[in-house]
């Protein structure tokens, strides 16, 4: 009789691991015994003051084509390309974001990659991990207890509660909370007034926990955060409250990067998790900048398709902190082309080199996008089972013919292994010269800077700007906050606004509805279309498909 066999999921091959103590994580990844700080048996804290100094490590940055429901594996495919390097006797780390639990009990059921390319232990690190999300959490709603407690006791600022622009945050997707009314209930409950919650990733204080390079840096972002206006509209800031000594206070020991390890034991710094669709995507600069004090070379992520996570890596991070990516990788995989071609989801397992073609254009784009900062991407194709020798024979002679690295992954399936061939190209380009520049000067008007960013990343004509957004744009000039990079929010589906329209859609125009100035973590957020600072829940939330056993095991992390 034949035996059948489940394939194993994600989370039993997390289970069947074997992991090092953390110990001997960081001991074998140079860190002194005293800068490390244990929290059990497998997770730790870095204190990056505590770290020696050494020249620093080269940076890779993973970014991918526009993500569809299909899956595309950049995660997993950063994870095995580390440990793919660490097989070559590189002396590598990985540095990733930290999962948000809302996406993780709405679809995505975990980020901590898949397969035999994953970090660990991924239980822990899907849920609460080692607290900084409440930290931040914590610390953004002091600021809102602090607002309305100020008006209340009498309101020295002269707070405008119509134009407080400061929201509440949980780590969670809750559209009910988008707007809500607080204050409710007589005098002794506060002031009525209308108010919101974002999801924590999307709050102003995890970009400034991302993007703050020092305590000290830290402290003097968290007080410059603006949070409303006067009655005369004269702008309020945190400093104003005199509360940004307390907000370091909750996040002196968030701020220190987390340290864990791959399946196959390359240490890993996950710390800092803004999306990269309505925030700037990419993780904190203090662990990214630690891991190049550690390690030769630094594997990292940034959210989404390059038309969003890898602009703003290079317009954004880069800049702030002094570095630039000395090699990208763009995951795609069939699957997803075949869909920017116009295949349904329900048929991406049907062979057709066709749609593949159509598709491919998408992929084009996001490698024009890398170009015009100055490199030349490696495109990484994230194997499939259902994938046809048909339809990779026709991507790789495409990326021959037109001159673009490529290689073939299979890393959720084999591990470091089935990434050496990405592995090797990744080592040939390191240093070969680049011309990496980002797209603007900063000083440069705020309209021409969203223009440059539609046409030469997404492929549009340029942007249109509601009333709203030009009311706020002449509020910004006259407060003198142009000066600023720019942190597009827009759907990760389509490189226009309109997240119906996949592949290499043209001739659009993004519609900037508003325009929010970010002065703490030092950038311009533009929301577009109608994309929300507060995601909701789909119809079947991973989280029905979740459980702990009778062993107090976790079932149905993904």
């Amino acid at each position: 009789m034949m035996t059948i066999t489940k394939p194993l999921t994600d989370l039993d091959i997390a289970n069947n691991a074997t992991l090092k103590p953390i110990t001997e994580i960081a001991r074998a990844a140079g860190i002194p015994e005293d800068a490390l700080e244990q929290f059990g048996r497998y997770k730790g804290k870095i204190d990056p003051n505590k770290i020696p100094g050494r020249p620093d490590g080269k940076v890779v940055l993973v970014t991918a084509t526009s993500p569809t429901p299909a899956g595309e594996g950049k995660t997993t495919v950063t994870i095995g390309l580390a440990d793919a390097l660490k097989q070559l006797n590189q002396k590598v780390m990985v540095a990733l974001r930290e999962p948000s639990l809302g996406p993780v009990f709405g679809i995505k059921g975990g980020a901590t990659g898949g397969g035999f390319a994953q970090v660990l232990p991924m239980e822990d690190i899907n849920l609460h991990f080692n607290g900084d999300f409440h930290a931040i959490t914590t610390a953004n709603n002091l600021v809102s207890a602090m607002i309305d407690n100020h008006i209340h006791q009498g309101n020295e600022l002269k707070i405008d509660p119509r134009r407080i622009i400061w929201k509440r945050v949980l780590d969670m997707n809750d559209r009910a909370l988008r707007k809500v009314v607080v204050g409710l209930g007589g005098p002794t409950q506060g002031v009525p007034r209308e108010d919101g919650f974002d999801i924590t990733v999307a709050s102003e204080i995890m970009a400034v926990f991302c993007l703050a390079t020092s305590l000290k840096d830290l402290k003097e972002r968290l007080s410059n955060m603006l949070i409303g206006y006067t009655y005369d509209r004269r702008p309020v800031f945190v400093k104003d409250l005199g509360i940004e000594g307390a907000l370091t206070l909750i996040l002196k020991e968030a701020f220190k990067p987390n340290i864990v390890q791959t399946i196959e034991g390359t240490p890993a710094l996950v710390h800092g998790g803004p999306f990269a669709n309505i925030a700037h995507g990419c993780n904190s600069i203090v662990a990214t900048q630690t891991a190049r004090k550690m390690a030769d070379i630094v594997v990292t992520e940034a959210g989404f398709g390059a038309d969003l996570g890898a602009e703003k890596f290079m317009d954004i991070k880069a800049r702030v902190g002094h570095f630039r990516p000395d090699a990208v990788v763009v995951v795609t995989t069939i699957r997803a082309l075949k869909m920017h071609g116009g295949v349904d989801k329900s048929n991406l397992t049907q062979e057709n080199v066709h749609a593949l073609l159509l598709g491919i254009k998408n992929l084009e784009r996001h490698i024009e996008t890398i170009r015009n900062f100055g490199i030349e991407p490696i495109v990484a194709v994230n194997r499939f089972v259902s994938d046809t020798e048909a339809e990779i024979c026709t991507l790789m002679e495409w990326a021959k013919k037109n001159d673009i690295r490529i290689a073939r992954t299979n890393v959720w399936a084999e591990g470091g292994k089935g990434g050496l061939d990405l592995a090797k190209q990744v080592l040939e380009v390191l240093d070969q010269p680049k011309q990496f520049a980002p797209l603007y000067d900063v000083t440069e008007p705020i309209e021409q800077k969203i223009t440059t960013i539609v046409q030469k990343v997404y492929g549009g004509i340029g942007a249109v700007f509601t009333d709203q957004a030009k009311r706020q744009l002449k509020q910004i000039e006259e407060n003198g906050w142009s000066d600023l990079p720019i942190c597009m929010a827009k759907t990760q589906y389509s490189l226009s606004d309109n997240p119906k329209l996949l592949g290499r859609p043209e001739g659009f125009t993004i519609t900037v509805r508003e325009i929010i100035p970010k002065l703490g973590a030092g950038f311009l957020v533009c929301l577009t279309g109608d994309i929300m600072t507060m995601p909701g829940l789909p119809k079947e939330p991973a989280a029905l498909r979740m459980d702990v056993d009778e062993k107090g095991d976790a079932v149905g992390l993904f």
